[in-house]
Parts: C-alpha cells; sequence; structure tokens
C-alpha cells in the first residue's frame, strides 16, 4: 500500500512525518535485518528522517534495534530531537581516529559524511571529509554491511537525450569536489575488495523535500523575481522520503566487491518548464536567462527501479507542495545546491 500525503504541508511537523514514514517494503527490511543501525554524520539533511524511518519501521516490524546516529552535533536540538525519538546519539568528530574507534561494532553502517560548499579555498578539508575518513571507516568497521553515500557529481556531463549515466559508465568527475567523492568511493571499494566487506555505494542526485533540493532554488527565484539560469537545463530529482526508503532497502544490496547504484528520479525535468509551472502557480512573471546546453548531469535509475521499483511522489506532487510552501513564506534551509554548476567549483 502505498502512504497517503496531504494536498498542501502545513508545517515542518507534517513535513517531518511524511519523510519519516517508512514503506512497507522498508518495514520488511527490518524484520528479516540481522544487527543494529548506525548512521556516520546523522545530522545532515537527509539524516534525521533516515534514522527516523528505521526507527519508525524497527516499530511497525515489532523487532528491537539500536538505532545509533553519531555526528559532531553543532546544532544541539538535532541531538535533542533525535534523542526524543528513541535513537541512540554520539557525539564527536569523525576526523578524530580515536573517536572512530571508540564506536560501537554495529553489523549495518549507513555513511552520510562528507562536505561540498566551501570547496574553493579550502581543498585539504574537503578531501579530509570525504576522502580521508572513509579510509577509516571502512576499516574500523569491516565486519559490518555499509551503504555509503556518493553523489552522481562523479559522472561526466551526458548528451540530455541520453537518458543519463549508468552506474557502468567511468567515472569523470570535474573539480576537487566531485574529484575527492571518488575518492571517496575508492577508499570503500578498496575496504570492501580488502576485507570482503558488503558495500553499497549510492550515487544520489537530487533528493529534494520542501526546505531544500533542486525544486525549491527555482521556487525561490520565481518568487523572489529573480533570473531562472536554463544553461544548465536539466536534471533529475527525488522526493526525500523516497530516497531514504531506497537507501535503507540498499542494507540489503551489498556486496563485495562494491555495489554502485543510482538513486535519483526516473524522468528529466526541464528547468525552464518547472520554473513556468512555479511560476503559475505562485502568480509570479518568470525571467528566464540562458541558452539551455544540449549536456547536463544526469543519472539514470533504470537499476534502482529494476531492483527497488518506483518512487512514489512524483515531480508535479513536488512542485506543487513546494510553490504553496514557498510562497506561504515557510522556513527553508537555505542552502542552495548550486546544481546549474558546471565547473565543478562549489
Amino acid at each position: 500500500m502505498k502512504k497517503t500525503y496531504p494536498e498542501i504541508f502545513k508545517n515542518e511537523e507534517e513535513l517531518e512525518e511524511a519523510i519519516s514514514r517508512p514503506t512497507p517494503e522498508v518495514v520488511k527490511l527490518m524484520e528479516g535485518l540481522k544487527g543494529d543501525i548506525i548512521f556516520l554524520g546523522v545530522s545532515g539533511k537527509m539524516g534525521i528522517s533516515m534514522a527516523h524511518m528505521a526507527k519508525r519501521a524497527c516499530d511497525l516490524a515489532g523487532v528491537k534495534k539500536r538505532i545509533i546516529g553519531v555526528s559532531r552535533f553543532s546544532q544541539a536540538t538535532n541531538k535533542d530531537y533525535l534523542e526524543s525519538l528513541g535513537i541512540e546519539t554520539i557525539a564527536g568528530d569523525l576526523v578524530n581516529q580515536d573517536f572512530i574507534k571508540s564506536l560501537p561494532d554495529v553489523e549495518n553502517v549507513i555513511y552520510l559524511a562528507g562536505t561540498k560548499f566551501g570547496t574553493q579555498g579550502n581543498e585539504s578539508y574537503t578531501w579530509v571529509m570525504n576522502s580521508f575518513i572513509p579510509g577509516l571507516v571502512v576499516e574500523q568497521f569491516k565486519k559490518s554491511r555499509i551503504v555509503a553515500l556518493s553523489t552522481g557529481c562523479v559522472y561526466p556531463l551526458v548528451d540530455i537525450d541520453s537518458g543519463g549515466s549508468v552506474e557502468s559508465d567511468p567515472a569523470l568527475p570535474v573539480g576537487e569536489y566531485a574529484q575527492s567523492c571518488l575518492g571517496r568511493e575508492r577508499l570503500f571499494q578498496y575496504g570492501s575488495l580488502e576485507n570482503k566487506t558488503p558495500i553499497s555505494l549510492i550515487r544520489l542526485n537530487y533528493a529534494v523535500e520542501m526546505r531544500y533540493g533542486v525544486l525549491v532554488d527555482i521556487a525561490l527565484k520565481v518568487k523572489n523575481n529573480e533570473p531562472v539560469d536554463v544553461t544548465m537545463g536539466y536534471a533529475n530529482v527525488i522526493w526525500q522520503g523516497d530516497a531514504n526508503a531506497f537507501i535503507l532497502q540498499s542494507l540489503l544490496m551489498c556486496e563485495s566487491p562494491a555495489k554502485i547504484l543510482n538513486i535519483t528520479g526516473l524522468e528529466t525535468i526541464s528547468v525552464k518548464n518547472v520554473a513556468i509551472k512555479f511560476g503559475k502557480l505562485m502568480g509570479k512573471e518568470v525571467v528566464i536567462t540562458g541558452k539551455e546546453d544540449r549536456e547536463a548531469l544526469l543519472s539514470n535509475a533504470t537499476q534502482m527501479e529494476k531492483e527497488m521499483g518506483d518512487p512514489e511522489v512524483s515531480v508535479d506532487s513536488m512542485i506543487k507542495w513546494i510553490a504553496d510552501w514557498v510562497d506561504s513564506e515557510h522556513r527553508v534551509h537555505g542552502k542552495p545546491t548550486h546544481f546549474e554548476v558546471k565547473d565543478g567549483k562549489y
């Protein structure tokens, strides 16, 4: 049975409930999954709702598992919120090798840590976060099952009629952020081969909810009467609740050598068409700038669809919800995706 959603989301409580509500497949996963789950880097944009989904699925399945969230918790409210949900928390910096060694042995690891923005001028920290820490983690949890988030940014730009990059395509990352993310993958791949650790590498782009994502970036420009640049004219997006469910299900797909899996929406969206739809829904004139390029950063989700099914939430539903959210001036994270960047400089 598919989830049901409201016509609009009135507040963040409704939104959090929706993006953390487990699918039947995730509940079934928890019924048969052996061991506890630890989320490394839980306090980011996706980690809190994903850990909450895992906890809710365990409750619905009637199974007891430790769900553990690890982060620096620079925002203490995130720590308090997770604990109020019955999720254990451990505060510390994953750059610290002694801290990583102190973490409990857990059978299932979801690796969410990383950095993207501020790469320019701070390249060394980017490599530490995106490549050095994975080397520590894959060694510490060599006996675990690991799902590690990567990004579709490791792919090159492709023709917009190509259907997007598939998992077997060569990685040709542009810019130091994407290069460091490929470094992350290589460290996990090495650990998987060296220690026979079953791993899934998730190339995600782009998760969306009402407070951030590609669609929110476009909606805010329309709302604020700012020009929408369509040079990077096409993209893939996926509802965060769907992404959370698919990432958790990927625990059952871990292999050695590490398995690569694209997680994204099945359709290619046109930035220009999306902007026009937002303009109609919000009663705004849309200012378009730039000329659509024949190449864009696109991923093919056929393998995801084959193994886990279709996302439940359509792009049209997301557009409708986000138009109302932004037009009503609800809170957004203020973290633009910079999806329009073509030179890899974030």
